[in-house]
């Protein structure tokens, strides 16, 4: 396995300046940097190639997560939102074929966070998302892309909530790069055993992203049981990214779309967030890798 980071640990807006973070995570002692996918379309060429030839030299890789808006929502009722949907992949896959990017996740299959002022048609939804993503995975496909789908806790969306629906999900897409990719802050809320879970998922799981039970760094919780999960993905021998997605700062679009609402920590410089993020990776690393 490798171990990467969500770049928006340290951030309190959707975007940075990933050179900065590939240096940090190296490090650290990662080996993955996790970058967003919002505005990597408008990254001007230089910026795209000093970033890829930086991370290269640093010996990391990249992996991308997002979470599409409601106007990139392929589950959508109107063609147009649909429409729009595929000119945002369009535009996206190449950078992230540029930058060697090869497994983009997150709640791909809809919008993100899911919009409850109106009722879910689920059934609906899930029809015309698993319709569509056959059609996104033949263009990922042409980029060498694997495709997570993110199962994601009931406040966040509805349309996979579970391990298990994830495999359903995932089979009845039926295309090799599209993945199972599951979040032990959202395993808390919504599965009943941890190893279960990963186990459901099986070969299938694409993808992993690892986070305490409040979304502080692994190691910093007091719920989630990471001997349990470690033991559960040697034995589907997973061989992927573990990727913690952290949040602990209040502020910025950052916390208000993950509803961050005080800072999680007494002291959140830069400094403290450095020490902390090198030691939960040891942690991990320590707890994953035990026979």
């Amino acid at each position: 396995m490798k171990y990467g980071i969500y770049y928006a640990y340290w951030e309190k807006q959707w975007g940075a300046d990933y050179l900065k973070y590939v240096k940090k995570v190296k490090d650290q002692g990662f080996d993955i940097l996790e970058i967003s996918c919002a505005g990597l379309k408008d990254m001007p060429k230089e910026e795209m190639e000093k970033l890829k030839a930086y991370k290269d030299e640093l010996g990391i890789e990249l992996t991308a997560g997002y979470g599409p808006k409601p106007t990139e929502d392929i589950s959508s009722s109107d063609p147009e939102i649909v429409k729009n949907a595929f000119q945002f992949w369009k535009e996206t896959f190449p950078i992230l074929k540029e930058l060697d990017v090869h497994i983009v996740g997150g709640g791909l299959y809809s919008s993100w966070p899911a919009d409850y002022s109106k009722v879910p048609d689920k059934e609906g939804d899930l029809d015309r998302s698993i319709r569509n993503m056959k059609e996104l995975a033949k263009m990922a496909q042409e980029y060498e892309l694997i495709l997570g789908m993110e199962v994601m806790n009931r406040h966040e969306g509805y349309l996979i909530n579970t391990a298990k629906e994830g495999v359903a999900y995932v089979d009845a897409v039926g295309a090799e790069n599209v993945k199972v990719m599951l979040d032990t802050y959202h395993m808390n809320m919504e599965e009943d055993d941890f190893a279960e879970a990963i186990l459901t998922a099986g070969k299938k799981l694409g993808h992993f992203h690892v986070g305490e039970n409040n979304r502080k760094l692994p190691g910093q919780g007091h719920i989630i049981p990471w001997n349990q999960i470690g033991d559960a993905l040697r034995k589907i021998e997973y061989q992927g990214a573990v990727v913690m997605e952290p949040f602990v700062i209040c502020g910025g679009q950052v916390g208000k779309d993950i509803r961050i609402w005080r800072d999680l920590k007494d002291d959140c410089s830069e400094a403290i967030l450095d020490k902390e993020a090198a030691q939960s990776v040891q942690y991990l690393r320590k707890t994953f890798e035990q026979q």
